[in-house]
């Protein structure tokens, strides 16, 4: 998948989720859902290699599932980025954004045989 392919679903799941986790994750609006995807491929693509490479023994010894705590980091960066219009009340929100992305994508980017 593109970048700007990326960027559309990941702006149309910052709105889906920000109406189903009301209080807790808030964007103002679907222009602002997706400048924060593109702030978020921007700190993807120049920060999460070198967290990764950093916690590589940690991410080893969890079986890969500290790499979901540096995506719930990388959402938390770019709402911080972003400004108050994408905001996250707390870590917990931003990891369990993180979590639901990542099934979103492992769906859509699986092939399908037929």
């Amino acid at each position: 998948m593109g970048f700007w392919k990326k960027a559309a679903v990941n702006s149309l799941v910052f709105i889906g989720l920000a109406y189903f986790m009301a209080p807790s994750f808030y964007v103002h609006s679907l222009w602002t859902a997706f400048w924060a995807s593109i702030v978020l491929g921007i700190v993807n693509f120049l920060i999460k290699p070198v967290l990764s490479i950093l916690s590589f023994p940690i991410t080893i010894l969890t079986f890969g599932l500290f790499s979901f705590v540096i995506n719930g980091f990388m959402l938390y960066l770019t709402s911080w980025l972003v400004g108050p219009g994408f905001h996250f009340t707390s870590y917990g929100t931003a990891f369990l954004v993180a979590l639901i992305m990542s099934v979103v994508h492992m769906f859509l980017s699986r092939d399908v045989a037929h």
